[in-house]
């Protein structure tokens, strides 16, 4: 950890396949969290080797979705990773587009990006993961993904030293709140301004306009240790505010 800023984002639901190795590790350099990521991934193994239709239940899939997502899941012990921003697909991280960015931004988005992911726990954006299915609210057997992560992961937030900014979903979150002891880790409601003065959230506008503001601050790759240089950076295509306790709105200007 470093005092620069950390931003958080939250993994997608939908994952590219394929890879450049196989690799049987869990990412995180944390000990702790490297082993309940280990137990995660040994209880979704176990869970997608038995009874399909109660695993799809358990994953809160379709019947049409199980046979490939299920599939994935039992091949986690042997399977082709690549990194955790390229293996993530749809609107976010279409819009990041990770693998179009040059070698500097690339850097920057590798040492400033944790995504939370149910299964690896928060990875940066370079770490080499597989695809699997997992989602926050998934149900394996014993303790919840909440209970298995929470408290490990807030902690290991706890020891960055920098700005944070929190573009995960809310119930993303809940796999580890921020540290609540300090008023530089911020949650982001990213918000579009109405000509009425009003603010909406859509969840296609909101998902993209993360990812294009991640993608800003790699291409800029400045060197940000505060909120108030964050708001600087992302300026005049974002507004950030603040709205109450650890929590800030970005408003995103229109062109």
């Amino acid at each position: 950890m470093t005092s620069q800023l950390l931003l958080l984002l939250p993994p997608s639901e939908t994952k590219s396949d394929g890879g450049s190795r196989v690799s049987t590790n869990i990412q995180p350099d944390d000990p702790q969290l490297r082993a309940i990521g280990e137990k995660v991934r040994d209880d979704l193994i176990e869970l997608s080797s038995g009874d399909a239709e109660l695993a799809a239940k358990a994953l809160k899939i379709s019947a049409r979705q199980a046979e490939k997502e299920l599939a994935r899941n039992r091949q986690l012990l042997n399977a082709e990773v690549k990194p955790a921003a390229q293996r993530y697909t749809g609107v976010l991280y279409d819009a990041l587009d990770a693998g179009s960015l040059d070698d500097a931004a690339r850097q920057w988005l590798d040492s400033h990006v944790l995504i939370q992911s149910a299964l690896y726990g928060p990875v940066s954006a370079g770490s080499a993961i597989a695809a699997y299915r997992l989602s926050y609210n998934s149900k394996l057997p014993g303790a919840s993904l909440r209970e298995r992560w929470s408290e490990a992961v807030t902690a290991y937030l706890s020891e960055h030293q920098g700005p944070i900014l929190d573009l995960r979903s809310k119930g993303y979150v809940t796999l580890g709140p921020l540290p609540t002891d300090r008023d530089d880790a911020v949650w982001a409601d990213v918000v579009e301004a109405l000509p009425n003065g009003e603010f909406r959230s859509l969840n296609h506008f909101n998902k993209r306009a993360k990812g294009l503001l991640v993608r800003k601050l790699a291409e800029r790759h400045d060197r940000i240790t505060s909120l108030e240089e964050l708001r600087e950076a992302l300026e005049p295509e974002f507004v950030v505010e603040h709205i109450g306790q650890q929590q800030v709105r970005v408003v995103v200007r229109p062109n």
